[in-house]
């Protein structure tokens, strides 16, 4: 049972409360514009306070990463932890006195050219019994970011292996993983921290490594290779920069293919622009492969009962499997 309710809004709609969708919020309170925030989640920056790991810090300086008109406590490290950067947001919001709808998810984000206005339907679940809600608005600002939805692969036999499965969402320390033999399917950032993290509590991780991927040092010449990067773009083309970068990561970390790390035929920012495909910093993992502690394993074939089956005919008794596979929008399933 539904109530329905239609509300307009004389000002934009902003779909989601996490850093983006706080920012766009400050910034029209800065000039006087109402506006709402829609949030399907319980608070804000849901992604950073209930999917995240524990472990996590910011991957770049903490001045590349603050919001508008609100810089970080002086206090703060280089690279706040995730607990840091959560009590940040927060103060962000109530310092500009943000206040967004909570649990309320929107269904669909319809743009009415008739009238020149969005209709954005919703459900909210705040209060005794679900409404659905109708707004009314001018403009609408999508604050959802690029991982509203954990990317979950189709494996074969995964259903009969038998143990622990987890998406690195819902991973939060390597304590529970003891002992353990796991497989961590995925070499993103999350692949790698989470493989450092499951060594730095005595498991025993294997990570599979399907595909080829730009591993850079954190930082180069004192300071992040992030700033580092941005300053070589004020003068140089992006190919060179790449080049440079590919270089000295060279240098720094050694050639990382012999274990298994190929490097992409695109440099790591061209990579970036064409194909979203984020370059991974390291921060320890790396020595951790090195030395045998992280074994680097190729694709999947299939699981079976405590076991998976490897494309080069290789079989592993593992415990647990943890996905780092990832994740997407969801604002295509929405917005029209």
């Amino acid at each position: 049972m539904f109530s329905r309710r239609c509300i307009w809004v004389n000002g934009p709609v902003i779909v989601g409360a996490g850093p983006s969708g706080l920012a766009v919020g400050a910034g029209l309170k800065n000039q006087g514009v109402p506006f709402i925030i829609l949030e399907r989640a319980d608070c804000i920056a849901s992604l950073w306070q209930k999917r995240t790991y524990d472990r996590l810090k910011l991957h770049l300086p903490k001045q590349y990463c603050q919001l508008p008109y609100f810089p970080f406590p002086d206090d703060f490290p280089e690279y706040p932890t995730k607990h840091q950067f959560i009590k940040y947001l927060e103060s962000y919001a109530k310092h500009f006195d943000i206040n967004p709808n909570f649990n309320e998810t929107v269904q669909s984000a319809k743009y009415d050219e008739t009238f020149g206005l969005w209709r954005v339907r919703t459900i909210s679940t705040g209060g005794p019994i679900p409404v659905e809600v109708e707004y009314i608005c001018r403009w609408l600002a999508v604050a959802t970011g690029e991982n509203a939805e954990k990317v979950v692969p189709e494996f074969e036999g995964l259903e009969d292996f038998g143990g622990h499965v987890t998406h690195a969402c819902d991973y939060k320390s390597g304590k529970s993983y003891f002992g353990e033999r796991v497989l961590v399917v995925g070499c993103g950032n999350s692949g790698m921290e989470v493989s450092l993290d499951l060594c730095n509590h005595n498991a025993n991780p294997s990570m599979v490594v399907r595909s080829s991927v730009h591993v850079l040092p954190r930082e180069v010449f004192g300071s992040s290779t992030f700033e580092f990067a941005v300053s070589l773009m004020k003068w140089l083309p992006l190919w060179l920069v790449d080049k440079i970068l590919i270089i000295l990561a060279y240098l720094i970390l050694g050639n990382i293919e012999k274990y298994g790390l190929k490097r992409p035929c695109l440099g790591p920012l061209e990579l970036k622009n064409t194909a979203g495909k984020t370059p991974v910093l390291d921060i320890g993992a790396l020595q951790k492969i090195k030395s045998g502690k992280i074994k680097i394993v190729p694709g999947i074939k299939k699981f079976s009962r405590g076991k998976v089956e490897l494309v080069n005919g290789q079989t592993l008794d593992i415990d647990s499997v943890i996905l780092a596979t990832g994740y997407r929008s969801n604002v295509p399933s929405w917005l029209k």
